[in-house]
């Protein structure tokens, strides 16, 4: 398997793990902030490092139903958000591959 390295972002606006302060995703890449998580206010990234996924599975959301995984930090294993496999309501395709980053478990890494 090898060792893994994390991607150090550079960005005036970098987004990272609330617990060790990994980076997870440039602030500039934010598509939406109009999302909802477990705890509140939640970000729709293209992209996010430094995570790894956990198994698939179904769930419903305020959205409609859709597939999704959990992300976690790969640093120290914390739930961060999840990302989108699947939307099954045509209206929420654009989801599909994009990840939802949590703004309670994240910090600004300066």
């Amino acid at each position: 398997m090898g060792l893994t390295y994390n991607t150090y972002l550079n960005s005036e606006a970098i987004h990272g793990c609330k617990n060790c302060k990994a980076h997870l995703a440039n602030g500039h890449d934010i598509i939406s902030r109009n999302f909802r998580g477990q705890h509140g206010k939640a970000y729709l990234f293209n992209t996010v490092v430094n995570v790894e996924t956990g198994d698939p599975s179904e769930r419903n959301m305020t959205t409609g139903r859709h597939v999704v995984r959990d992300i976690m930090c790969r640093q120290c294993k914390e739930v961060v958000g999840w990302k989108y496999d699947r939307a099954y309501e045509s209206s929420e395709k654009y989801k599909e591959g994009k990840f939802i980053l949590e703004a309670e478990l994240l910090c600004k890494v300066t």
